[in-house]
């Protein structure tokens, strides 16, 4: 880790500094089935404006927004208490991740998990008026639950599984607590190209995407090679989807070796890194 981490590292374990408060989040691996390339998962790299990660590679996700939990939208796929008890969280929380996973999913690739009915998804969200609706998600003049209200939609929750679960060091200045889904490309919907938190964007194979990530080629966080290496292992989509999975809370820690900050990682996670 960086030199100015070494001072931050000591404080916290002698008790004479408090970690920062991790906030609720959530992120989502888009993938798609190439006719070429085989399965692959959409990233995008952060502005390097970004306060946290600036310049790595990323999937879509962001933190809960209060308004998240409003029970008021319509809903369809597993119940909110079963995708708690899938991420050790009580039912309000589990429904303020999923809805935040799919408006932040939207909010920066305009892919919509979401349809005019529980059996069916929005099959295009190109034009000005999703444009609009996407802008006014970003800055809080509309609530989730009220765009998909006005637009007569049902959040589509089955077309969501569930991941992993990582929490960021506790001597990093901004945390977050996020949970990780995975979910197929919507036919005929089309990502977007860039954002106003990305200034380029990457269809790419899992294994590829690890080795970048893993050499250095392409800046990423733990949790993203992680996971690319993960879902690596798979084939198509429909496997992915299908993949029973055990959630596991991850929360690397910050060690002093040797009169340096180190990030230790779990040992599952390190055999990534080269």
């Amino acid at each position: 880790m960086p030199e100015s981490f070494r001072g931050r590292v000591e404080d916290i374990r002698a008790g004479r500094a408090e970690p920062v408060p991790a906030r609720h989040a959530a992120t989502v691996v888009v993938l798609r089935d190439h006719e070429r390339h085989g399965l692959q998962a959409f990233l995008l790299r952060r502005v390097r404006s970004m306060e946290f990660a600036p310049g790595a590679y990323v999937f879509p996700g962001g933190g809960v927004d209060p308004r998240d939990g409003d029970a008021d939208l319509a809903w369809s796929g597993p119940a909110p208490d079963e995708w708690g008890r899938a991420f050790n969280a009580d039912g309000t929380l589990a429904r303020e991740l999923v809805c935040a996973a799919v408006r932040e999913t939207f909010e920066e690739t305009l892919v919509l998990l979401a349809g005019p009915t529980a059996e069916t998804v929005v099959d295009d969200t190109r034009g000005d008026d999703w444009e609009a609706d996407r802008r006014s998600l970003l800055d809080r003049t509309q609530s989730f639950a009220g765009f998909l209200d006005r637009r007569g939609l049902v959040l589509r929750a089955d077309l969501l599984r569930p991941w992993a679960h990582w929490i960021t060091p506790k001597v990093e200045p901004k945390r977050y607590d996020t949970r990780f889904f995975v979910a197929g490309m919507p036919e005929g919907q089309r990502a977007r190209d860039v954002s106003t938190e990305a200034d380029q964007v990457s269809w790419v194979r899992p294994a590829e995407a690890a080795e970048r990530g893993s050499t250095g080629e392409w800046m990423m966080l733990p949790p993203t090679i992680a996971t690319l290496a993960e879902l690596a292992e798979f084939d198509t989509v429909a496997d992915v989807l299908a993949a029973p999975r055990e959630i596991i809370a991850y929360e690397p820690t910050a060690e002093i070796i040797d009169g340096e900050a180190y990030l230790v990682l779990p040992d599952s996670v390190a055999r990534h890194y080269r």
